[in-house]
């Protein structure tokens, strides 16, 4: 039975330096395969930052356009809205008048 067992183990030692690899190497195959890991998250994010930078630039531009039409539709406004403008088109096309003094009546409650 001693025998055996010493057989055993000289099998078991005859082979297993062999397949088994070192721990050193697993430390160093675990090492590049987290090196490979970060190097595609460092991709991942930089091609990300770029997409969101773009996004970024695209909605500022966006914005100035929509400030420099809102400027010009408050310009717009204002020169609809003029009371000179308001009176001459009540004038022209209602055929609107102010009254004359003696057709104001003041009412007092």
């Amino acid at each position: 039975m001693k025998q055996g067992l010493q057989s055993s183990r000289a099998n078991l030692s005859r082979w297993a330096p062999d397949s088994m690899p070192s721990t050193g190497l697993l430390v160093v195959a675990g090492l590049v395969v987290a090196c490979l890991i970060t190097a595609t998250v460092v991709i991942n994010v930089s091609h990300l930052t770029r997409e969101q930078y773009a996004r970024l630039q695209d909605l500022e531009r966006e914005r100035d356009q929509l400030q420099t039409e809102w400027g010009q539709l408050l310009l717009e406004e204002s020169a609809w809205s003029s009371p000179a403008r308001i009176e001459r088109l009540a004038i022209e096309r209602l055929e609107m008048r102010l009254p004359h003094v003696n057709e104001v009546e003041v009412i007092r409650p």
